[in-house]
């Protein structure tokens, strides 16, 4: 680096919720802290507005936080010392299907017992057996799932409380469609309806191996913490993330787009920004943009091994979304009441509907009949609108590739419109305004949601643990000494936890250790066994 214009002992490359809690881990252990966001504001893709009209505060992008609530990572910075309050809905979660009855997880168990219950009497107490076992290892499981991969002792742990014959239920689960699990567990279509329609809140659809782990998870979440808010928007989380990096000294500094990670000898040494100002940093470099972004623009090829870029080609993108934001006059009018109190509202498929949708996605068609996931922001957190009225919206997942020019987006808003007036009738009549946005709109207001991909490469088992995001690892370290991976293109993935973003902080720690040398040289000889031809 011929010119310095500033000096930091780590960059951070993204104010996203995962390099914010990166840069918090490393403020906390005294180092000097730079992140550079490109964007006007901070938070990625934890940010609200007010799209439609003043008083309506919309999250623009993500919006309930389960994983956020249980997160021993996100648990450990102490937010709420920074103004963060988590806000729940009456309940937490409803599946409408198409005769509009709903299956619905509440907060209380004996609810969501007599809930699934009304679809098969044996399945209340199948739930309840479900979440008997969560609790039995929740908190070895998810230390084990927001550390490092492999998490040697967390996982340790959870197999010996589990033992052997527990341990391998847990690992077939792991593999399993949804379809098959939920057919295995449940009576009934309502605690089916539930695995599935979490699971694909990832890319996986009922009949895609792994999938029941995904919908288990957010499931037993949903009973045990909720599907919780932020009071007053998503942006307060981020806020409450930025005022703990500033009371320990570190700074955000927005509308500063990282051009450039800058090397040489293999080691990264600082970034250059839009302007040409370059930033060295003494210890780090950490990036919370997606895989492809990092290294094929912000590092380029002819700084990496040949077979990783060729491995970092075959990277798959999950799915594009289409969301729609509306300022609602009122409540949206359920045919269906259990509907209502729901925070978060599954749309309005069967089994047979869910598993017609994922194949069309997998084929590269706009499914006929999509999955709609709804939010009811007023309901769980009522400082969202004016008194009496709903902030709200809902999204579906869409084909990548293809071409939402504003009519064709316009049309699409409409068929989603009229998919919850077929069930809450006089919803129309209550939308005062709505904020469409396609792929292309929600790449162009946060970069790193390419084509509208929220969860920064498929979730699929190829995709997971020593394949995120390349074969390799499984962990933060790059083929670039001192430049660490924190996004969500990384173990353990997408949603909102600060996973990624720990596991990056945490190597960057080790590698600046007084073990630093080793740690590289371990490091270096393991990307070597991997990449070199």
């Amino acid at each position: 680096m011929e010119r310095v214009d500033e000096t930091a002992d780590a960059v951070v490359i993204g104010a996203g919720p995962n390099g914010l809690v990166a840069a918090n881990l490393l403020a906390d252990a005294g180092w000097a802290v730079l992140v550079l966001e490109a964007a006007g504001s901070p938070g990625g893709a934890v940010r609200t507005a007010e799209l439609i009209e003043p008083g309506f505060h919309h999250d623009v992008f993500s919006a309930f936080y389960p994983l956020a609530a249980a997160s021993p990572v996100i648990a450990g910075l102490r937010l709420e010392e920074h103004g963060l309050r988590w806000r729940h809905a009456p309940s937490v979660l409803a599946h409408v299907l198409p005769d509009d009855r709903c299956a619905v997880v509440s907060r209380s168990l004996e609810d969501t017992m007599a809930s699934l219950a009304e679809f098969d009497p044996a399945d209340g107490r199948a739930w309840a057996e479900e979440f008997a076992a969560w609790s039995a290892i929740r908190d070895r499981l998810l230390d084990a799932l927001f550390t490092p991969f492999p998490p040697v002792r967390s996982a340790a742990g959870l197999f010996r409380a589990l033992g052997v014959a527990d341990g391998l239920r847990l690992a077939r689960m792991v593999t399993m469609p949804a379809r098959a699990f939920g057919r295995e567990r449940f009576g009934g279509d309502g605690a089916r309806l539930l695995l599935a329609g979490n699971a694909l809140h990832t890319d996986l659809g009922p009949g895609h191996a792994g999938s029941a782990v995904f919908g288990w998870l957010l499931c037993m979440l949903g009973q045990d913490v909720g599907f919780p808010v932020p009071e007053g928007g998503a942006g307060r989380l981020s806020g409450a993330l930025v005022e703990r990096l500033a009371a320990r000294g570190g700074r955000v500094a927005c509308g500063r787009e990282v051009t450039g990670v800058l090397t040489a000898r293999g080691r990264a040494l600082g970034v250059a920004d839009a302007s040409g100002a370059r930033v060295r940093a003494r210890r780090a470099v950490l990036a919370d943009v997606p895989a492809p972004t990092l290294y094929l623009r912000l590092v380029g090829e002819d700084a990496l091994p040949s077979r990783f870029v060729t491995d970092l080609r075959r990277f798959q993108w999950d799915d594009a979304t289409v969301k729609v934001d509306w300022a609602l006059s009122g409540p949206i009018p359920w045919s269906n009441p259990q509907a209502a109190g729901a925070g978060t509202v599954h749309l309005d498929n069967d089994l047979p509907g869910l598993s017609r949708y994922s194949a069309e996605l997998a084929a590269g068609s706009v499914p006929e009949q999509p999955m709609l996931v709804v939010g009811q922001m007023s309901t769980a957190d009522p400082t969202r609108s004016p008194e009496g009225t709903e902030t709200a919206w809902a999204y579906t997942h869409v084909p990548r590739g293809h071409a939402w020019d504003p009519d064709r987006l316009r049309r699409y808003a409409d068929r989603i419109e009229a998919i919850v007036e077929r069930h809450a009738p006089g919803f129309r009549s209550r939308i005062r305004g709505r904020y469409p946005q396609g792929p292309r709109e929600l790449e162009r207001a946060n970069p790193s949601l390419v084509e509208g991909a929220v969860n920064a490469g498929s979730a699929a088992m190829h995709q997971q643990l020593v394949f995120r995001p390349v074969p390799g690892l499984g962990r933060a370290d790059t083929p670039i000494d001192r430049l660490f991976l924190a996004g969500a293109s990384a173990h353990p993935g997408g949603a909102v936890h600060g996973g990624p973003g720990a596991n990056a902080a945490r190597a960057a720690l080790a590698r600046a250790g007084p073990a630093g040398p080793l740690y590289a040289g371990l490091i270096r000889r393991l990307h070597d066994a991997v990449y070199a031809r």
